[in-house]
Protein backbone atom coordinates (compact mmCIF):
# COMPACT_ATOMS: atom_id res chain seq x y z
CA UNK A 1 0.00 0.00 0.00
CA UNK A 2 1.29 3.20 -0.91
CA UNK A 3 0.59 6.40 0.76
CA UNK A 4 1.15 10.19 0.01
CA UNK A 5 0.83 13.60 1.98
CA UNK A 6 -1.43 16.40 0.15
CA UNK A 7 -1.53 19.72 1.18
CA UNK A 8 -3.99 22.10 -0.25
CA UNK A 9 -2.93 25.85 -0.76
CA UNK A 10 -5.23 28.42 -0.68
CA UNK A 11 -3.72 31.78 -1.62
CA UNK A 12 -6.59 33.94 -1.50
CA UNK A 13 -7.73 33.12 2.26
CA UNK A 14 -10.67 35.40 3.26
CA UNK A 15 -9.51 36.33 6.67
CA UNK A 16 -5.18 36.15 5.49
CA UNK A 17 -4.86 36.71 2.04
CA UNK A 18 -1.65 34.97 0.90
CA UNK A 19 -0.49 33.27 4.09
CA UNK A 20 0.35 30.40 3.17
CA UNK A 21 3.17 32.39 1.67
CA UNK A 22 3.42 34.84 4.75
CA UNK A 23 7.14 34.74 6.14
CA UNK A 24 8.64 33.12 9.13
CA UNK A 25 12.30 32.82 9.98
CA UNK A 26 12.71 34.28 6.34
CA UNK A 27 10.57 31.05 4.52
CA UNK A 28 7.15 30.74 3.65
CA UNK A 29 4.64 29.44 5.68
CA UNK A 30 3.83 26.56 3.35
CA UNK A 31 7.75 25.64 3.03
CA UNK A 32 7.76 25.25 7.28
CA UNK A 33 4.54 22.56 6.79
CA UNK A 34 6.08 21.13 3.71
CA UNK A 35 9.60 20.41 5.22
CA UNK A 36 7.63 18.99 8.29
CA UNK A 37 5.50 16.31 6.58
CA UNK A 38 7.86 15.21 3.96
CA UNK A 39 10.43 14.24 6.21
CA UNK A 40 7.47 11.62 7.32
CA UNK A 41 8.76 7.08 7.06
CA UNK A 42 5.36 5.99 5.90
CA UNK A 43 4.69 8.43 3.19
CA UNK A 44 5.57 7.85 -0.96
CA UNK A 45 5.88 11.32 -1.18
CA UNK A 46 4.29 14.66 -0.75
CA UNK A 47 1.82 16.97 -3.11
CA UNK A 48 1.53 20.51 -2.88
CA UNK A 49 -2.08 20.97 -4.31
CA UNK A 50 -3.44 24.74 -5.16
CA UNK A 51 -4.86 27.00 -7.92
CA UNK A 52 -2.15 29.82 -7.85
CA UNK A 53 1.01 29.01 -10.34
CA UNK A 54 2.86 31.61 -7.98
CA UNK A 55 2.09 29.05 -4.91
CA UNK A 56 3.19 25.86 -7.14
CA UNK A 57 6.53 27.87 -8.49
CA UNK A 58 7.44 28.55 -5.45
CA UNK A 59 6.53 25.00 -3.79
CA UNK A 60 8.88 23.11 -7.38
CA UNK A 61 11.76 25.44 -6.03
CA UNK A 62 11.80 23.37 -2.70
CA UNK A 63 11.29 20.43 -4.49
CA UNK A 64 8.21 19.51 -3.85
CA UNK A 65 5.52 17.98 -6.35
CA UNK A 66 3.01 20.35 -7.29
CA UNK A 67 -0.43 20.59 -9.19
CA UNK A 68 -2.73 23.26 -10.74
CA UNK A 69 -6.13 22.78 -9.35
CA UNK A 70 -9.43 24.99 -10.13
CA UNK A 71 -11.00 27.94 -8.10
CA UNK A 72 -13.75 26.75 -7.32
CA UNK A 73 -12.88 24.33 -4.71
CA UNK A 74 -15.47 24.69 -1.33
CA UNK A 75 -12.21 23.01 0.90
CA UNK A 76 -9.34 21.09 0.99
CA UNK A 77 -11.07 17.54 0.48
CA UNK A 78 -12.52 18.60 -2.15
CA UNK A 79 -9.44 20.35 -3.98
CA UNK A 80 -7.66 16.76 -3.57
CA UNK A 81 -10.59 15.16 -4.53
CA UNK A 82 -10.55 17.11 -7.40
CA UNK A 83 -7.15 15.75 -8.75
CA UNK A 84 -7.25 12.28 -7.41
CA UNK A 85 -7.39 10.50 -10.48
CA UNK A 86 -3.86 12.47 -11.47
CA UNK A 87 -2.35 10.55 -7.87
CA UNK A 88 -1.03 7.42 -7.46
CA UNK A 89 -1.51 6.12 -3.73
CA UNK A 90 -3.65 3.74 -1.70
CA UNK A 91 -3.76 6.61 1.28
CA UNK A 92 -3.97 9.95 1.54
CA UNK A 93 -3.27 12.13 4.06
CA UNK A 94 -4.90 15.77 3.97
CA UNK A 95 -2.52 18.15 6.00
CA UNK A 96 -3.52 22.10 5.75
CA UNK A 97 -1.44 24.26 4.19
CA UNK A 98 -1.28 26.64 7.38
CA UNK A 99 -0.16 24.02 9.92
CA UNK A 100 3.63 25.04 10.55
CA UNK A 101 4.22 22.87 13.47
CA UNK A 102 2.91 19.97 11.85
CA UNK A 103 4.63 16.96 12.57
CA UNK A 104 5.88 13.26 11.22
CA UNK A 105 3.87 11.68 14.01
CA UNK A 106 1.22 12.88 13.16
CA UNK A 107 1.14 11.59 9.76
CA UNK A 108 3.00 8.19 9.98
CA UNK A 109 0.26 7.85 12.68
CA UNK A 110 -2.68 7.98 10.41
CA UNK A 111 -0.73 5.72 7.77
CA UNK A 112 -0.42 3.45 10.46
CA UNK A 113 -4.44 3.44 11.71
CA UNK A 114 -5.67 3.03 8.37
CA UNK A 115 -3.32 -0.03 7.72
CA UNK A 116 -4.70 -1.64 10.76
CA UNK A 117 -8.73 -0.38 10.15
CA UNK A 118 -11.19 -0.35 8.23
CA UNK A 119 -11.99 3.26 8.90
CA UNK A 120 -12.62 5.03 6.11
CA UNK A 121 -11.16 8.12 6.87
CA UNK A 122 -8.94 8.59 10.20
CA UNK A 123 -8.00 12.05 12.19
CA UNK A 124 -6.37 12.72 15.51
CA UNK A 125 -8.21 13.71 18.40
CA UNK A 126 -6.74 15.25 21.70
CA UNK A 127 -8.07 15.27 25.67
CA UNK A 128 -9.34 18.24 26.23
CA UNK A 129 -8.18 19.42 30.00
CA UNK A 130 -9.38 23.15 30.59
CA UNK A 131 -12.78 25.13 30.44
CA UNK A 132 -11.46 27.62 27.69
CA UNK A 133 -10.79 24.89 25.51
CA UNK A 134 -14.12 23.61 26.51
CA UNK A 135 -16.13 26.31 25.34
CA UNK A 136 -13.74 27.80 22.72
CA UNK A 137 -16.00 27.55 19.79
CA UNK A 138 -13.06 28.03 17.40
CA UNK A 139 -11.54 24.75 18.69
CA UNK A 140 -13.72 21.26 16.93
CA UNK A 141 -15.29 18.81 19.13
CA UNK A 142 -16.25 15.38 18.32
CA UNK A 143 -17.77 12.92 20.32
CA UNK A 144 -16.43 8.81 19.98
CA UNK A 145 -18.05 5.63 20.55
CA UNK A 146 -16.26 3.16 22.74
CA UNK A 147 -14.57 2.05 19.41
CA UNK A 148 -12.88 5.37 18.73
CA UNK A 149 -14.90 6.01 15.42
CA UNK A 150 -16.34 9.51 15.43
CA UNK A 151 -19.81 10.16 16.11
CA UNK A 152 -20.59 13.65 15.71
CA UNK A 153 -18.55 17.06 15.31
CA UNK A 154 -19.34 20.20 16.28
CA UNK A 155 -18.03 23.62 17.22
CA UNK A 156 -20.40 23.41 20.28
CA UNK A 157 -19.03 21.51 23.46
CA UNK A 158 -20.05 18.16 23.02
CA UNK A 159 -21.45 16.07 24.92
CA UNK A 160 -23.88 17.98 26.94
CA UNK A 161 -23.65 16.99 30.63
CA UNK A 162 -27.50 17.26 31.94
CA UNK A 163 -28.05 18.90 35.28
CA UNK A 164 -24.64 19.97 36.16
CA UNK A 165 -23.12 23.90 35.44
CA UNK A 166 -20.99 24.09 32.64
CA UNK A 167 -17.95 24.35 34.86
CA UNK A 168 -17.64 21.12 36.24
CA UNK A 169 -18.34 19.21 32.91
CA UNK A 170 -14.56 17.84 32.83
CA UNK A 171 -15.38 16.26 35.64
CA UNK A 172 -18.29 13.79 34.62
CA UNK A 173 -17.68 13.51 30.73
CA UNK A 174 -14.39 13.17 28.66
CA UNK A 175 -14.40 15.79 26.02
CA UNK A 176 -12.06 15.43 23.28
CA UNK A 177 -10.85 18.50 20.29
CA UNK A 178 -10.28 17.12 16.96
CA UNK A 179 -7.25 18.12 14.92
CA UNK A 180 -7.76 18.93 10.98
CA UNK A 181 -5.91 16.46 9.35
CA UNK A 182 -7.15 13.69 7.97
CA UNK A 183 -5.79 10.18 6.43
CA UNK A 184 -8.89 8.89 3.53
CA UNK A 185 -8.05 5.92 1.68
CA UNK A 186 -8.33 6.34 -2.10
CA UNK A 187 -12.03 5.66 -2.69
CA UNK A 188 -13.47 8.12 -0.55
CA UNK A 189 -12.05 10.89 -2.10
CA UNK A 190 -12.97 9.16 -5.32
CA UNK A 191 -16.40 9.41 -4.69
CA UNK A 192 -16.35 12.64 -2.58
CA UNK A 193 -17.63 14.45 -6.10
CA UNK A 194 -21.11 12.53 -5.54
CA UNK A 195 -21.90 13.40 -2.21
CA UNK A 196 -24.47 15.85 -1.32
CA UNK A 197 -23.53 18.60 1.28
CA UNK A 198 -25.30 17.52 4.14
CA UNK A 199 -28.12 19.37 6.08
CA UNK A 200 -25.74 18.93 9.53
CA UNK A 201 -22.82 19.95 7.40
CA UNK A 202 -24.58 23.30 6.14
CA UNK A 203 -25.82 23.91 9.34
CA UNK A 204 -22.16 23.47 11.46
CA UNK A 205 -19.73 24.32 8.40
CA UNK A 206 -17.92 21.34 9.18
CA UNK A 207 -16.41 19.58 5.94
CA UNK A 208 -16.23 16.08 7.81
CA UNK A 209 -20.09 16.01 8.75
CA UNK A 210 -20.65 15.02 5.02
CA UNK A 211 -18.74 11.90 5.33
CA UNK A 212 -20.76 10.81 8.79
CA UNK A 213 -23.56 11.81 7.05
CA UNK A 214 -23.20 9.73 3.83
CA UNK A 215 -22.05 6.67 6.47
CA UNK A 216 -18.73 6.95 6.23
CA UNK A 217 -16.58 6.18 9.26
CA UNK A 218 -14.33 8.51 10.47
CA UNK A 219 -11.79 6.36 13.43
CA UNK A 220 -10.45 9.14 16.12
CA UNK A 221 -6.69 8.71 17.13
CA UNK A 222 -5.60 10.39 20.23
CA UNK A 223 -2.45 11.84 19.56
CA UNK A 224 -0.25 14.57 22.27
CA UNK A 225 -0.69 17.03 18.91
CA UNK A 226 -2.50 20.42 19.62
CA UNK A 227 -3.39 22.53 16.83
CA UNK A 228 -1.81 25.96 15.90
CA UNK A 229 -3.29 26.77 12.34
CA UNK A 230 -2.86 30.47 11.19
CA UNK A 231 -6.19 31.44 10.54
CA UNK A 232 -5.26 35.17 10.97
CA UNK A 233 -1.81 37.60 11.23
CA UNK A 234 -2.34 37.45 15.24
CA UNK A 235 -1.79 33.66 14.87
CA UNK A 236 1.14 33.91 12.31
CA UNK A 237 2.91 35.84 15.48
CA UNK A 238 2.29 33.29 18.13
CA UNK A 239 3.66 30.81 15.78
CA UNK A 240 6.81 33.08 15.21
CA UNK A 241 7.51 32.72 19.44
CA UNK A 242 6.45 28.93 19.72
CA UNK A 243 9.44 28.69 17.10
CA UNK A 244 11.82 30.76 18.21
CA UNK A 245 11.17 29.38 22.32
CA UNK A 246 12.00 25.69 20.64
CA UNK A 247 15.10 27.13 18.97
CA UNK A 248 16.24 29.13 21.58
Amino acid sequence: MTAIVAIPARLKSTRFPRKVLADINGKPMLWHVYNAVNSAQRINGTWILSDSQEVLDAAAGWGAQTMLTSEDCPSGTARIASVIDRMEADYVINVQGDEPLMTTEVVDTLVTALENSDADVVTPVFRIETLEDLTDVNLNKVVRAADGKALYFSHNSIPFVRDEPQETWLAHAPFWGHVGVYGYRRKVLEEYAQLPEGLLEGAEKLEQLRLLEAGKTILTVELNYRPMGVDVPADLEEVKKIMAARTG
